[in-house]
């Protein structure tokens, strides 16, 4: 991996007439990495995938992809670009095959052998039309077509959201796979941790229309512990420790969720109040959950 950003975001802001829905997006995203985009529905994931791919216009900051404004990526910066929208939506009347073709004619990398891999895989029926696909039919036949132009940067909304835990399970281990075997960069927003966990080896937190984390997975396991603090006496109701995501205090106990923990933090607290203390690591999900209290 290069430490070039395929995606840099700065002080990105977005409004739908009063509504703030991006309030000053900063996110550099580097070349060959799979960025999981984290946050709860309507935090703004979307709104901000359509402004990178220069679908919606930003009302300030810059945002740039393969180094152009994303309002006016070139042809060349477009044809590098693959796309699985939320909700899609393909020619009904069209047959499976048919529509591969159709798409193929547009670009002229495109790879049959890796297209037809992944129909068979996914037990997609080329002779079907496409309007009476299920749901996770349709994205999967999404994925192929955004792949099947070897697009540099892959970019999924909720990529899977119509598939049972199973087909899900596959999905996630075919997209690693194809990450894994070029360097292409992918983000792919979701609010199902678990999903995140197993493909990313990057996490952008959204919240409140602002990134409040990026870095490597391991990185933010690491950062944000729950400490269970038991002191030689009753701790203050006002009891605060730098960092806290939320803090439960009873008598001379506290349960506190701590972003950006040191050793050296947890001595002072040791010694300051004369307490034992448990350092618990935290999931993906509880590190979320966390974060997103209150």
């Amino acid at each position: 991996m290069t430490g070039e950003a395929v995606i840099a975001s700065q002080g990105v802001c977005k409004n739908f007439g009063d509504k703030k829905v991006l309030r000053g997006v900063d996110l550099s995203i580097p070349r060959g990495s799979v960025v999981g985009l984290l946050g709860k529905n309507a935090a703004g994931k979307t709104t901000f995938i359509k402004c990178l791919l220069g679908l919606l216009k930003v009302h300030s900051g810059t945002l740039r992809v393969f180094g152009e404004d994303s309002w006016w990526l070139t042809a060349e910066s477009k044809a590098q670009l693959g796309y699985v929208p939320q909700e899609v939506a393909l020619y009904p009347w069209m047959r499976v095959e048919q529509i591969l073709q159709y798409t193929a004619a547009f670009y002229p990398r495109w790879n049959w052998e890796l297209a037809h891999r992944l129909v068979r895989q996914w037990e997609l029926p080329p002779k079907d039309r496409v309007g009476p696909l299920s749901a996770g039919q349709l994205q999967k036949l999404a994925l192929v077509l955004a792949l099947g132009h070897k697009p540099e940067l892959l970019v999924l909304d909720e990529p899977v959201a119509s598939l049972d835990p199973v087909a899900r399970r596959d999905f996630l281990r075919t997209l690693l796979e194809i990450a894994q075997s070029e360097t292409r960069t992918i983000l792919f927003s979701t609010h199902i941790t678990s999903d995140l966990e197993r493909v990313a080896d990057r996490v952008a937190i959204l919240r409140d229309g602002q990134i409040v984390f990026h870095d490597e997975l391991d990185v933010l396991k690491e950062s944000v512990k729950r400490l269970r603090i038991t002191a030689s006496r009753d701790l203050p109701a006002a009891f605060a420790v730098r960092g806290a995501l939320r803090t439960e205090v009873a008598g001379p106990s506290a349960l506190v969720a701590v972003s950006g923990v040191t050793g050296a933090m947890i001595d002072d607290l040791r010694t300051t109040w004369d307490a034992t203390i448990d350092v618990e690591p935290l999931s993906l999900e509880d590190i979320f959950l966390e974060m997103h209290h209150g």
